[in-house]
């Protein structure tokens, strides 16, 4: 079976530099739910990987992400879709931890608890972070244009063979188009 692993900021939902802190200021990007739930349909598993810094600067505490992320998996399901895993990391940039984007702790992470290989995974962010995780587990990496990604594209040095799509929506559409199970 299938499987990829999906930021969360910029990627599935709006991002924020003063972090999404609530469940009221997660809003998800116009077609990223419905991409989610389509591929969930066709038989592909969803992990999601994000960074979450908030937790260590004490913008907000783990019940509150806990919610943030029930209402995502709500969505999700609305849509007739499913996220089969999710990780964060709960450390600061400077915290030295293994699972922060660009290290490759939390891919490592959903891999072990899925049961999978992480080689060839599509992995779609939009920040040079999530693409060099990607690349440093030799995983597939995806850079769509929503949320940092443009600035990402503009800055250069992507990972060689990095695809690059307007959305979490076209990334899935081509995907299905060129994988389906």
């Amino acid at each position: 079976m299938p499987w990829l692993i999906l930021d969360r900021d910029g990627v599935i939902n709006r991002d924020s530099e003063a972090f999404i802190r609530t469940p009221q200021e997660w809003v998800p990007i116009p077609g990223s739910i419905e991409a989610m739930a389509r591929l969930s349909r066709a038989g592909w598993r969803v992990a999601i990987a994000t960074n979450q810094s908030g937790l260590a600067r004490g913008l907000f505490d783990a019940a509150t992400l806990e919610a943030i992320h029930a209402k995502l998996e709500q969505a999700v399901s609305a849509a007739g879709g499913c996220i089969d895993a999710l990780a964060y990391c709960p450390h600061g940039p400077g915290d030295g931890c293994t699972c922060r984007k660009p290290a490759p702790g939390l891919y490592r992470e959903l891999a072990e608890r899925l049961e999978e290989r992480l080689e060839g995974v599509p992995v779609i962010g939009d920040s040079a972070r999530d693409l060099e995780a990607a690349a440093a587990v030799g995983a597939r990496p995806i850079l769509v244009r929503t949320g940092k990604g443009e600035e990402t594209l503009a800055r250069g040095g992507l990972p060689p063979g990095t695809e690059i799509h307007a959305d979490l929506a076209a990334a899935a559409a081509r995907l299905l188009e060129k994988e389906e199970p």
